[in-house]
C-alpha cells in the first residue's frame, strides 16, 4: 500500500492540502518570444544538482513516495480576481516517437481505468518524483508536450512550487513510460521549472495551477526526440470530450504503478465564485495530479489543454491554458 500525502497551499509542502490533478493552427511549435509584464516565475538546476537528482531517486525511493491526495474544492485557496486572460487561439501539433502499438479502442472511462489503448500517450506520459524543502519525497504526473527544444513537460504548479513559500522543489525529475517502477525511455532530470506567479501570489488558487518544466537530454537524446510529444493548445474551445490521463495511487488505480484514464464531455466549474476551471465526471486519485487533459484524442495523441488539478465530489477540474499559460509555455521552450 502506497503512503498518501494530503497537501494544504498556506502550509509546507509536508503538510499542504493541494489541489491534485484551449485553435489557430501552427505547423511548428510556437516561436519563442516570451510577452512582456506577465508574472513568470521559476527556478534553475544546475548540472551537479540534476546529476544528483537522477542518483536520488533509488528504486526504493520511487517506491515510498508519497502520493498526494487532492481535497474537495472547497478547500482549495480562495480564488481572487484577476482571472486567466483569453486570447487568439494557438495549437502546436504532436510529435511522433516511438512506434508503440496502438490497441483496440478502450472502454469508455467514466471511472479511473488502465490504459490499454498504446499509441503515444504511452511514452508521453508519464511519473514526476520530487522533494520538498523539509526532505519529503513525492509523487505527481506530468506530459510531454511538443515544444521548440522538445524538452518541456506540462504538470500542476503544486508539483513544482510551494505555494506558501515560492520555494521550487527539488530532486526533480521525469519519468516517462513509468510502469511498475520500470523506467523503459530513463529518467530526465529538470533543468528549469517554471510556474505561473500567481498562482504563489493567491497562496494556491487553482485558476493558475499549471507549470512546465524543461527536462535536460539523456544519452544526448532530447525528451521528445526519445518518446515523442503530445501537442497541445491555448485559449481552445471549451466543453468538448477530453480524456485526462494520470497514476491514481489507489488500489484501484494500480497502486501508482501504472497510467490511467478518464474521459468525458467537459462542463464549467460552477461550484466556485470566480473559477475558470473546466472538469469531468470522473476523478483519479492521489499521484494524478499534473496529468494531461488532452482534447481531440485519437489513437494515443491529442491536444494538451490543461492538467489534473482540483477534485470535488466524482468531479475533476483542469485550469484552462490562456494567455499567461501561453507565455510561460514560450519561455521554457526557449530553453
Amino acid at each position: 500500500m502506497r503512503r498518501v500525502a494530503t497537501l494544504f497551499s498556506a502550509l509546507t509542502l509536508a503538510t499542504l492540502s493541494w489541489t491534485a490533478g484551449t485553435a489557430a493552427h501552427a505547423a511548428t511549435p510556437a516561436p519563442s518570444h516570451p510577452a512582456q509584464g506577465t508574472s513568470a516565475q521559476g527556478t534553475s538546476v544546475s548540472t551537479e544538482e540534476q546529476r544528483a537528482a537522477v542518483r536520488f531517486w533509488t528504486a526504493e525511493r520511487l517506491r515510498t513516495a508519497r502520493d498526494v491526495t487532492t481535497l474537495p474544492a472547497a478547500r482549495t485557496a480562495k480564488l481572487a480576481a484577476p482571472a486567466p486572460t483569453t486570447g487568439e487561439r494557438m495549437t502546436v501539433p504532436p510529435l511522433p516517437g516511438p512506434a508503440a502499438p496502438v490497441s483496440a479502442t478502450s472502454p469508455r472511462a467514466t471511472s479511473p481505468t488502465a490504459w490499454t489503448g498504446g499509441g503515444l500517450i504511452s511514452t508521453t506520459a508519464g511519473k514526476v518524483f520530487f522533494q520538498n524543502a523539509s526532505g519529503g519525497t513525492f509523487a505527481c504526473s506530468a506530459t510531454v508536450a511538443n515544444s521548440d527544444n522538445k524538452s518541456v513537460v506540462l504538470t500542476a504548479g503544486h508539483c513544482t512550487v510551494d505555494a506558501a513559500t515560492g520555494t521550487g522543489y527539488r530532486n526533480w525529475v521525469f519519468i516517462p513510460g513509468y510502469n511498475n517502477g520500470n523506467r523503459p525511455y530513463g529518467t530526465f532530470p529538470a533543468r528549469r521549472l517554471f510556474w505561473e506567479g500567481q498562482y504563489v501570489s493567491t497562496r494556491g488558487n487553482a485558476n493558475w495551477d499549471y507549470a512546465f518544466a524543461v527536462m535536460n537530454t539523456l544519452n544526448g537524446r532530447t525528451l521528445a526526440d526519445t518518446v515523442g510529444a503530445q501537442g497541445i493548445a491555448f485559449n481552445s474551445q471549451t466543453g468538448r470530450h477530453v480524456h485526462s490521463f494520470g497514476y491514481g495511487g489507489s488500489a484501484a488505480e494500480g497502486n501508482g504503478e501504472r497510467l490511467n484514464h478518464c474521459e468525458g464531455n467537459e462542463f464549467a466549474d460552477a461550484g466556485r465564485p470566480g473559477s475558470t476551471m473546466w472538469g469531468i465526471d470522473c476523478v483519479q486519485t492521489g499521484g494524478s495530479s499534473g496529468g494531461g487533459f488532452l482534447a481531440d484524442f485519437s489513437g494515443g495523441a491529442g491536444y494538451l489543454i490543461g492538467n489534473i488539478s482540483v477534485s470535488a465530489g466524482t468531479n475533476e477540474y483542469h485550469p484552462t491554458l490562456g494567455n499567461e499559460a501561453l507565455d510561460l509555455y514560450r519561455r521554457a521552450g526557449a530553453e
